[in-house]
């Protein structure tokens, strides 16, 4: 198979989705080219790449935090930007914000607790204001 350059940088970012990511590794095993080509990807990137494309990608500009996924999971956030938190997660694959995801979802797992936090949600919304 064939990788892209920016699918090799993805990779040494471990920004992958986990599939593509063993593809990669297990044909890094046996293809030298591959492995030079990973090589001096690291070499240039090591140098300090200052693009606003590359800071972007390296702060995780575009990644929601933990309070956002915490409503995205309660679905108590926007339904524009829940659509946009789902894109993240599932289209761009964005291995830090999964793994967020997984950690917030083993914490609200009671399902007492998740109720707890809806009432709260639905008692605290009735008590704001009508933005109409």
């Amino acid at each position: 198979m064939h990788w892209s350059e920016q699918e090799l940088l993805n990779w040494l970012d471990e920004r992958l989705p986990a599939d593509q990511m063993a593809a990669l590794e297990t044909q890094l095993r046996v293809d030298s080219q591959l492995r030079r080509q990973v090589s001096l990807l690291m070499q240039i990137r090591d140098q300090g790449g200052h693009s606003a494309g590359e800071i972007w990608q390296r702060a995780g500009l575009s990644c929601p935090d933990r309070t956002i996924l915490r409503q995205f999971l309660q679905q108590t956030i926007n339904p524009d930007y829940s659509e946009y938190i789902r894109f993240h997660l599932t289209t761009v694959g964005c291995r830090n914000c999964q793994a967020n995801l997984v950690d917030l979802q083993a914490n609200d797992n009671d399902a007492s607790n998740i109720q707890r936090r809806q009432r709260l949600h639905q008692v605290s919304s009735q008590l704001l204001p009508d933005q109409h």
